[in-house]
């Protein structure tokens, strides 16, 4: 099995989530806790993704990693969010050891819409970098698998800059533990 697909494998079950947000344009700081569980999605749901974000046909489509995620979150200020999204990882090209890729959402983080995110995974390191340009920024999303029950979690946000410039205003800084709930 490749490490691609067994990054993936050990994605699947139920995490609990610690995290820490540091909000540089308010110097704020916020502690949250999540749940979440994730499932493979079934071929049907994977071309659902694709169709929502009329994207070509893939071939293949039952090898794609794809997934359905629900997850609760609970802030320190006691902001609560639930939501539920189904996602898919469309490789489009090797380059070394590197797998890259769009990454797919029938519904975004930030933006209540499908979404196409671009990834990379570096299967030395065993991290999945996820970017995603919604309206106002950039998030760049990164998630470490250090073992198959624990994943370590950095996510930055940079103000969105004007087309053709490159990221520099980070405007949101999160890190955090993720631990796979034993089964």
């Amino acid at each position: 099995m490749s490490p691609f697909q067994e990054f993936f494998d050990a994605c699947v079950g139920t995490w609990t989530t610690e995290r820490t947000y540091h909000y540089l344009t308010l110097q704020e700081v916020e502690r949250s806790h999540t749940e979440f569980a994730i499932q493979p999605v079934t071929v049907e749901g994977k071309a659902q993704v694709l169709a929502d974000n009329q994207y070509p046909a893939v071939p293949d489509l039952d090898q794609l990693p794809g997934y359905h995620m629900e997850f609760v979150t609970v802030s320190d200020k006691g902001d609560r969010v639930n939501q539920s999204l189904n996602l898919l990882f469309v490789p489009r090209q090797q380059d070394g050891p590197m797998i890259v890729g769009d990454y797919l959402r029938d519904r975004a983080y930030e933006e209540a819409r499908p979404i196409v995110s671009q990834f990379q995974f570096n299967p030395v390191s065993r991290e999945l970098l996820m970017t995603t340009t919604y309206s106002r920024v950039v998030s760049v999303d990164s998630i470490t698998l250090i073992n198959p029950t624990l994943r370590i979690r950095k996510i930055l946000n940079y103000r969105r800059p004007a087309e053709g410039e490159s990221l520099q205003e980070v405007v949101l800084v999160g890190f955090g533990v993720e631990q796979k709930d034993s089964e």
